[in-house]
This record gives C-alpha cells, structure tokens and sequence, in this order.
C-alpha cells in the first residue's frame, strides 16, 4: 500500500468522525496525537529507536488492549501525562492535548484503522512523508484554516533547488507553519550526504539537533510541526525544531542569525497594528506583517548569508514605509532574483504571490551594507499561464524552466517556456519570461517599486486597439438603457407599474431631462 493510498484511508476515516463533531483540522491533530503513538512504537520494535520515548502505560499496546469507555479514559490520561513527561520534546508535543473524541467507538476505529496499515510500506516511502501528506490533504480540503499554514510542496522543493542548502549551516524558518521548509531543506542535506553518514559524528549531531530553527506563534500548529520534524529525525534542541513563539515581538529577538532563511510568513495584517509588533529592532514600524518579516530576514542573516521569502504583490509597490523598507532591503543585500509566481497555487484565493531571492552582502564582499544590489532578474510565470486548482494542479515541471535560468552559470534573458514559441524566428527579450532590470532603473522608472511586468496576457485587450472614449462611453450607456427597459417590463408585468414610474421619474431628474405628465 502507497503512502497516498494510506492517506486516503485515513483521510474517509474523518467522513465516520463527524458525527462526533469532528472537523478536518480536529480530525487531523487526532489522528497525529494517536498516530505519533503508533510510530514510536513501530520505530522500536524495527531497532530504529534503541529504547522506547513513551513511558510504561503510554504505549501503543496500552490501547489496542483496552475498549469502550475504558479506552476512552485512559486515552485522556495517557495525553495529560504526556505533557508532563521529563522529556522536554514529548512535553512539547503533547502540551495541553486533548481529543474531542465523546464516543468510545470512534476511538476504537481510529486505533483499529492504524493499527490494519501495512507499516512495513509506510516505513519504506517514509513514515514522514505520509505524515506530509496528511498535511496537504487537510490543507486542499479546508480551503482555509490549515492552508495557510501549508505552501506547496513543488514550490518548497524548487526554492531548495535553487538556494542549496549545505551541511553546517544553521537554517531558519521564522514563520514556520507545519515546518515544510526546514524538512525540505534537510532531505536536500541527507540526499546529497549519503543521510548524513559521510559527515562525522560532530557533524551529525550539528544537523539532528542544531542546524534547523523556526518560530510558530499557534500552538497547535507548532504541535504538528514538532511531530512532522521527529518523524523525518530531526530532533532540535530542548524545545524542539520550531519554538513556540512571535516572531515580531521579543521572542524573535532570540533567533540566532542564519545562513539561509527559508519562509512563507502568514498573509494580510498584524492584529492590533504596529502595536502588536513589539521589537524595537526594526527600523520602519509599519502594521504590514509581511514587510514586518522581510525586516527580520533581512538583519537576521549572516554576511553571505542567503534567503527565499513568498510575499504577496503589496509587498513589492506598496508606498511611503514600504518603500523605505524596499531601499534598505536592496542597500544591504544584493536582491538578485525575483520569480512572479501564477494565481491558483496557494490555498488562499486569488492571492498574487512573489518569491524573493536574495544575499547578505555582494559575493565580493559579504559585509558590504551599501549599494548591494546592481541589478535585479524577474522570471514571470504568471502572464500566459493555466488558472491553477484541482483540475490544473501546480507541479514541478512548471518550475522547471525558471531553475534552469536561475542556476545558469551566466545569465542570459531570453526564456519562452509556455509562449506557444517553437522556435527562435522573431523573438525578443521583451517576449522573454526572464528579464533583468539595473537598480538605477528600478529607482528612476519604477519609484523603486518592484511590481514589474512586461508580458501581455494573450487574453487581454489590446488599449491601443480599443474604440474611442466617446464611443465607449456610448455603448456602454446603451447596454444601461437596454437593461432599464428591460427592468421596467418586468416591473409592469409584476403588477408594479407605479414604483416603475417613481424609479424613472427619479433617473428623468438625474439626468436633467423632462418629465412627461
């Protein structure tokens, strides 16, 4: 059985569970609380673990033994003395659990359901990744909540593509969500050191228990993300992989700096405004929790130091601070690439989306703090592209060509991936989806904003092909008079002659024009 095929399984399970009042998001940290149990046992029984993590009486056989309303009770048991266990990790984990489970027999399901999975199969494709999948599923289906917590898997696994993670370098996620960065950052790590057994000891115990930090300000959120990151080995310090915690308030101050800063941080406002960002290390105070965020990456990176960022178009043209906080940006690191991702692809609606990449420093000169950009690249992958979803899903090979571009030993525009374009008769840079603009011309052209675009929609009107405004004006003036007409013969036809007349007496006055008796 695949781990997909095991994700569905489980996934139906939750179609039983709603009569216990169980939504998809309480359905999934159920399932993980009972199913983090389950791995911990399987992992000890393969000699994966050397002894057991879970105490005597908090074991997955403490379960599969009991029944009904016994079961029940020893379940809430088992989670409160979790998280009061010695080890700081499980504490964390298990911290303020409880299930919403009222019905014995649903508990009894989830247990038998586990319990039935082929674990062998599971172990073999990753007991992570079937936890990853859980994730996703939970994010597609709710649409919102979880969501926006969870940044596609294609999009993760291409930014790591393109920035290289390497062994020995301390990595953070300051908006870590389910952790989906700093575990695609460290399956990059082991893939290409044979799982870390070409590093020595030292250097293993760096990338288990130091190299990967995040910050995650709902507690829930930070359980499944304790779990996800356990289950692909990486155990962080006493408080775990991601520590619990605003990054924009004091708790962000210790963060120690990084070599790479992967994130998406959380869309729209800070709630209670500029006063609900309470560090006093940022220099531009604005409400707009993205550029917030882009403040910490930015002074939170060491000189060389590299960052991917998802940030919403506002981020790039807002005015007045943003403005401010664009400049700095491009003073103190050289901000090199900038990929304009298609509409469709975040479980947020209809948010435009962008991926900044950038360096602390020039390549010649990491602690350089002044005039590190020169020139900025922009791959438009929105303009001509498929409205994403579950009929077009967002893959890999649609990221394919910008990491090609991007990776390129010298950079070159001119790139006509999903133009129509098969060959090289009359193209131009101005067709090309990968485009570089100098940093004076983004300050003299642009007002320094980064909002820039170049390709014409193959749907969109041509303006200078559109009627005169007189015209225009006319047809559209037309289609109203069309659609009153139309209105006041249903009105007569209602029976409702009078109000018709008051309504056309009305317009009549605001038009100027004389009202027939």
């Amino acid at each position: 059985m695949s781990n997909n095929e095991i994700v569905q399984k489980l996934w139906n399970l939750c179609d039983v569970l709603r009569d216990d009042g169980i939504n998809y998001s309480d359905y999934v940290t159920e399932l993980v609380l009972l199913l983090f149990i389950k791995m911990e046992y399987e992992n000890t029984e393969a000699g994966i673990l050397q002894k057991h993590k879970l105490p005597e009486g908090c074991r997955w056989p403490d379960l599969t033994k009991l029944s009904g309303l016994n079961l029940l009770n020893h379940y809430r048991q088992m989670l409160l003395d979790l998280s009061k266990s010695d080890d700081h990790l499980i504490a964390a984990i298990y911290a303020d659990a409880q299930t919403r489970l009222r019905e014995p027999r649903h508990l009894e399901q989830l247990i038998k359901s586990l319990d039935a999975i082929d674990w062998f199969s599971a172990k073999r494709d990753g007991l992570g990744d079937l936890y990853e999948g859980l994730l996703e599923k939970n994010a597609s289906e709710t649409k919102s909540g979880a969501g926006q917590y969870f940044t596609p898997r294609p999009l993760i696994d291409s930014i790591i593509r393109c920035i290289k993670p390497q062994a020995g370098e301390l990595i953070q996620d300051p908006a870590a969500g389910t952790a989906g960065f700093l575990i695609a950052a460290d399956a990059y790590i082991k893939q290409h050191t044979d799982d870390l057994y070409e590093l020595d000891e030292k250097a293993q115990r760096f990338q288990r228990n130091q190299a990967f930090v995040g910050m995650e300000l709902v507690p829930g959120t930070r359980r499944l993300a304790l779990m996800n990151c356990l289950l692909h080995g990486m155990e962080g310090d006493d408080e775990g992989v991601v520590h619990l915690g605003n990054t924009l308030g004091q708790a962000g101050t210790q963060l120690p700096k990084a070599n790479v800063i992967l994130t998406n941080p959380p869309f729209g406002t800070a709630k209670g405004g500029e006063a609900s960002v309470t560090r006093d290390d940022f220099t531009y105070k604005t409400s707009n929790k993205q550029l917030v965020f882009l403040q910490h990456i930015y002074r939170s990176l060491k000189p060389g130091g590299r960052a991917a960022v998802v940030l919403p178009d506002n981020v790039l043209f807002e005015a007045g601070v943003g403005s401010d906080i664009r400049r700095d940006l491009m003073h103190k690191c050289n901000l090199h690439t900038i990929l304009r991702l298609p509409t469709g692809i975040f479980y947020a609606q209809g948010v435009k989306t962008n991926v900044l990449f950038f360096s602390k420093g020039t390549a010649a000169n990491p602690r350089q703090e002044e005039n590190c950009t020169e020139q900025v690249w922009v791959y438009d992958l929105r303009a001509n592209m498929p409205s994403f979803g579950k009929r077009t899903p967002f893959g890999e090979q649609h990221l394919a060509p910008f990491e090609a571009v991007f990776s390129a030993e010298s950079r070159q525009e001119g790139e006509w991936s999903f133009t129509g374009k098969e060959d090289d008769v009359n193209k131009t840079p101005e067709e090309s989806r990968w485009r570089c603009f100098s940093r004076d011309w983004i300050k003299t052209q642009k007002g320094d904003s980064l909002d820039i675009a170049w390709l014409k929609d193959q749907d969109s009107i041509d303006a200078a092909s559109l009627p005169e405004p007189d015209v225009l004006a006319a047809e559209a003036m037309s289609e109203l008079t069309e659609a009153l007409r139309e209105l006041d013969g249903l009105m007569q036809a209602f029976g409702a002659g009078d109000q018709a007349q008051v309504q056309k007496d009305l317009l009549a006055e605001v038009l100027g024009l004389e009202i027939k008796v």
